[in-house]
């Protein structure tokens, strides 16, 4: 469906990140190349191995791993993304983000792309609901960042409200529809 067209994902430190196997699966059924980066706290979730059995490829999880595939990983990562998916996104991601932090390999590396970004929050609902969070939501969206918005339910931390990471089809519906989109625009280019 979409051959030669690499995403980068992203895995924060929240406990969907059991969800990621899946996610990846989903997306290489579509014939995309999947590239997994975890923060540090990610790897408190679920293992880089068990990242890299999923998608076939090394995980990148240290800026300054020795003896990476990558030359400069961060920037190597940034310009081979056709698509940057985030899921799950913390609150800590998305404070990163609108206030340009880059102090790991995944906040380097989303400010480092040209690549649309889109970003699926999962986090306890207090948190996501926070002022704070909705106010860095709603600049990453008027900056161009594509959300995929989390859903009601119960929590993990046993809390119900909003905060739970969007299911498994309405994420990988939102890739398509935006790697259609990009083809589209290519077209267009390419026609001209």
């Amino acid at each position: 469906m979409f051959i030669g067209k690499t995403i980068v994902l992203g895995v924060t430190g929240s406990i969907a990140a059991w969800q990621v196997p899946e996610i990846i699966g989903r997306l290489i059924n579509l014939m995309v190349n999947v590239y997994c980066i975890m923060t540090k706290s990610a790897t408190e979730f679920i293992t880089p191995l068990t990242l890299q059995v999923s998608s076939q490829k090394p995980v990148a999880v240290n800026m300054f791993e020795k003896g990476s595939e990558w030359n400069i990983a961060h920037i190597a990562l940034a310009d081979i993304a056709d698509l940057l998916l985030v899921a799950p996104a913390t609150a800590n991601i998305i404070a990163k983000i609108v206030n340009g932090v880059a102090d790991d390999i995944l906040s380097t590396t989303i400010l480092a792309t040209k690549a649309p970004v889109v970003i699926a929050p999962a986090m306890n609902p207090n948190m996501y609901s926070n002022q704070i969070t909705q106010s860095n939501i709603k600049k990453l969206k008027e900056t161009g960042y594509h959300f995929i918005d989390p859903e009601y339910g119960k929590t993990a931390c046993g809390t119900e409200g909003v905060g739970r990471l969007a299911r498994i089809p309405v994420i990988i519906n939102r890739v398509i529809n935006l790697l259609e989109e990009q083809d589209k625009k290519e077209k267009k280019v390419s026609q001209k």
